[in-house]
């Protein structure tokens, strides 16, 4: 007798909305040794900012914002030792960082969100923020973000990772009381400080990781497999 064929993995994007477009801008252009192009395109009915972040499982994870307004570019600095962002439509200000815009008429089948996967980030609590601070590491010296949201009465902070290419993908994190409401962690490698969220990466002879916070809860990690 014929078998059934087995469901068709679904390879579509999945789209994850950050809480602003300043988290957005800050994830393109913060701490990057050039920014990252922004895409915008149609979704859900409305224009929106995008970027691919990950893959899981074959699956694209794109994070994305609401547009504003029109312009050419995401413009990105510090001012007071606070962030600004902005759309415009030239790079004129050589202090600021500038994420371009790429404005895609049409998205291709394989650009569009998919109707959802069975797999998930595997959670791994971590002892403490130096341990986290640690694993964030990427390439070239460039730290991978950390993401922060909302679950249930904590915010999960913590970084995606994939050990094994082909592997399984896990969400290495701590657990908070409350949001802590500064968008970079501070830390240093040559003394046993512990790591302080700060407003802006400024103060010399540190290392900064970016947070970006999403709008809500992350819906692809395996939270039943949360660590008590």
């Amino acid at each position: 007798m014929e078998q059934p064929s087995s469901s068709p993995v679904d390879k579509q994007p999945r789209y994850i909305q950050v809480h602003s477009t300043l988290e957005f801008t800050r994830l393109v252009c913060a701490l990057e040794r050039a920014p990252r192009v922004s895409f915008l395109h149609d979704h859900d009915g409305r224009k929106i900012l995008s970027v691919q972040m990950d893959v899981l499982k074959e699956k694209p994870i794109v994070y994305f914002t609401p547009l504003d307004h029109n312009g050419h570019y995401l413009r990105y600095g510090l001012k007071g030792g606070k962030e600004e962002s902005e759309i415009v439509d030239t790079t004129s200000d050589s202090s600021k960082l500038y994420s371009p815009i790429v404005r895609i008429k049409s998205l291709p089948k394989t650009l569009k969100p998919g109707n959802g996967t069975l797999d998930r980030y595997q959670p791994i609590e971590l002892e403490d923020m130096s341990s986290l601070a640690k694993l964030t590491w990427g390439f070239e010296d460039i730290p991978f973000p950390l993401f922060l949201f909302p679950h249930n009465d904590k915010w999960l902070l913590g970084v995606f990772m994939n050990f094994h290419e082909e592997g399984t993908s896990y969400f290495c994190h701590v657990l908070l009381d409350e949001d802590p409401q500064k968008p970079f962690l501070k830390f240093s490698t040559s003394n046993v400080i512990e790591p302080v969220f700060v407003d802006s990466p400024s103060e010399h002879g540190y290392s900064y990781i970016k947070i970006i916070k999403l709008k809500e809860t992350h819906p692809l990690v395996d939270y039943a497999h949360l660590q008590n």
